[in-house]
């Protein structure tokens, strides 16, 4: 089993050097690259122009957003809220579900909403790449607009690069990008530095009366510029779904140390910049620096995009792994692609979907500023959804005051669902695309669960009892044969499938009988005291369960050498494995779900990895019996 060592336990300061310096490389890309577009964005659309008033108030909103949103909100609070060391959405959906054991129906709406929020969360994988990347690249109309045509074509390589060096993984992207992250963080705090210089009365917008005044004089019209300051806090969720990958305290080091005093300083020189000069609106990122230096901005920028779209990928690879072994996706391969870290994994099949849908948004938009109106939807619908998950962990779990837990959701969901609502109206420009992406997932998602459960319901229904089948075989003893036969079986009070098969048709029972269950616990790491119980059946069967976290490789063989201590001993050259494998069909005329989920479902679990693959179980001792079930 691959080591489970958090990186929150490295304490030699070399280490941690390392960790900050992967994470600012993988996990700060996102939120690090906003700059590129959403000043821009903000100020040049839906009527809004950059005057001094304009400038002074969506840099107030930016900053203020930063240091409540980001820093607060998920720096300090939601990292608190870790499931054993992991992040993301479905790790505190999990963490959610532990402390609402007692209220069954609230748990299956904070399930609804998490599996909701993991799939939005999918549709930020895809449009951060392509809006970051476009955005980079459309650098090249700075210097002359007749290049424009080669943005997409050049983006479109860039992705596909992007998305062929994940198989390499999370540490060496990490220690490849870091370095340059650290360049790019250091040119653009320089060059908004310099800016600010020249005009230090834009510090003024720190003040956060300048947010409040924004909205008393534009109205409907700051309203609707939250879907564009919200674009400067893109990255976040991907913060907190990466905290697997490095730990907290480098991704809090970075952050606070370096990470926002660069961002706060390019932002405020962008606004230095378009108070003396509101023509650069059309691009005042490019615009801070000197022309000699744009070729060089542009390829610093470029590769600054391929690197913020790693922390929205991995996060997207450690949230399906867990969505796997939270049994809400089909087994997929996952490749670990670190020995020292088993949270760094990289999974073929959705970096195949992720490119194929960046591809689709990039040749479908073309551009940042249309990609920007699909923007925001995922990451604020993931982000309030959020929220809710960490307010009930923090009142059952850690045991927050009432009145406590109330301010906070007060103050968090205001401002996560203020910009939620303003990104709603852009749904008919572009944001029905995450949406439509999110609500695909989402589907399937619950149709792989419900589909599970209804497989599970038939095997029960017709399975026969354990205890009498056991007097039986002690009463009328059949052929024994030496040797021990391990059967996979998810009833574990009823005969497994293929130990009936196999006593039927070969008319003989092995020696010893080991009935085996594998669960997955709502704990991404299962501790040593709950890894394994055996319970002894009488005539030599034994009921087997292991326990595995849903961040853990579920390597069969490699528990049951564990089980020598707990008085179980396996032989592997002297063990087969039996397991029935379900052919699936789908009937209309059974309850459960619609025709067109059923097939789905059948479709899903016909290329599904195969449960001895995931398993890990050897080929060479294993016997597979079919079974039809019919849902």
């Amino acid at each position: 089993m691959t080591s489970n060592a958090s990186p929150q336990d490295a304490s030699l300061p070399p280490r941690l050097t390392a960790l900050v310096l992967g994470a600012i490389g993988v996990v700060y890309g996102d939120i690090g690259t906003s700059p590129l577009y959403t000043l821009q964005i903000t100020l040049s659309h839906d009527g809004m122009h950059p005057t001094p008033a304009s400038v002074y108030g969506v840099l107030s909103l930016i900053f203020w957003a930063q240091i409540l949103v980001v820093s607060l909100k998920y720096v300090v609070f939601i990292m608190r809220a870790d499931n054993k060391g992991e992040g993301g959405i479905m790790a505190l959906m999990a963490l959610a579900q532990r402390c609402l054991r007692d209220q069954p129906k609230l748990r299956w709406v904070l399930v609804t909403l998490g599996i909701f929020g993991a799939a939005l969360f999918y549709g930020d994988g895809v449009i951060t790449p392509a809006v970051t990347t476009l955005g980079a690249v459309e650098g090249l109309k700075v210097i002359a607009p007749e290049l424009g045509k080669w943005v997409v074509p050049i983006t479109v390589v860039v992705m596909i690069f992007l998305f062929l060096l994940q198989r390499y993984g999370t540490d060496r992207v990490g220690r490849l990008f870091g370095p340059v992250m650290v360049v790019w963080f250091v040119v653009i705090a320089l060059l908004g530095l310099q800016m600010i210089v020249r005009h230090p009365q834009v510090l003024l917008a720190l003040n956060p009366w300048y947010g409040v005044k924004f909205f008393y004089s534009h109205g409907l019209q700051a309203f609707i510029a939250l879907g564009g300051v919200v674009l400067a806090l893109t990255g976040a969720e991907a913060l907190y779904a990466d905290m697997g990958h490095f730990g907290k305290k480098p991704i809090r080091v970075a952050w606070f140390s370096f990470v926002l005093p660069a961002l706060v300083l390019n932002y405020f020189g962008q606004g230095a910049l378009l108070l003396m000069h509101p023509e650069a609106i059309d691009n005042p990122f490019f615009k801070l620096a000197p022309t000699a230096l744009l070729y060089p901005m542009i390829v610093l920028a470029t590769a600054a995009a391929v690197i913020a779209s790693q922390a929205v990928i991995s996060g997207a690879f450690s949230m399906t792994r867990e969505a796997i072994s939270l049994g809400y996706s089909m087994r997929m391969p996952v490749v670990h692609t670190s020995r020292e870290m088993s949270g760094q994994i990289f999974v073929p099949w959705v970096n195949g979907f992720l490119l194929l849908m960046v591809l689709f948004a990039v040749l479908h938009f073309g551009s940042s500023e249309r990609l920007g109106a699909a923007y925001g939807i995922a990451v604020t619908g993931t982000m309030s959804i959020t929220t809710v998950l960490a307010l009930i962990v923090a009142r059952r779990q850690w045991g927050w005051k009432l009145p406590v837990v109330i301010a906070a959701g007060v103050l968090f969901l205001a401002i996560d669902l203020s910009f939620f609502s303003a990104n709603l109206i852009k749904v008919e420009y572009g944001g029905w695309f995450p949406l439509v992406l999110g609500l695909a997932v989402f589907t399937w998602m619950t149709t792989w669960r419900r589909g599970r459960e209804l497989v599970v319901r038939e095997i029960r229904r017709g399975g026969l009892a354990l205890a009498p089948f056991i007097e039986a075989m002690h009463e009328h003893p059949p052929l024994r044969v030496p040797g021990t036969a391990v059967f996979l079986t998810a009833n574990k009070h009823a005969v497994p499938h293929a130990l009936l098969h196999n006593l039927k048709h070969n008319k003989v029972l092995h020696e010893r009988n080991v009935l085996l269950t594998v669960d997955v616990l709502e704990s991404p790491v299962a501790d040593a005291e709950e890894r394994l119980r055996i319970d002894a059946l009488g005539n030599e069967f034994y009921r087997l369960e292991l326990r595995f976290g849903f961040a853990e490789d579920p390597n069969v063989p490699l528990a049951l050498g564990q089980c020598a201590r707990a008085g179980l001993p396996f032989d592997m050259m002297d063990t087969t494995f039996f397991l029935s494998r379900e052919n699936i069909v789908a009937d209309k005329r059974r309850p459960g779900m619609a025709l067109w989920r059923d097939k789905l479902f059948v479709f899903m679990a016909r290329n599904a990895l195969p449960a001895t693959a995931y398993f890990q179980i050897p080929g060479n001792r294993l016997i597979e019996l079919g079974a039809q079930v019919e849902i």
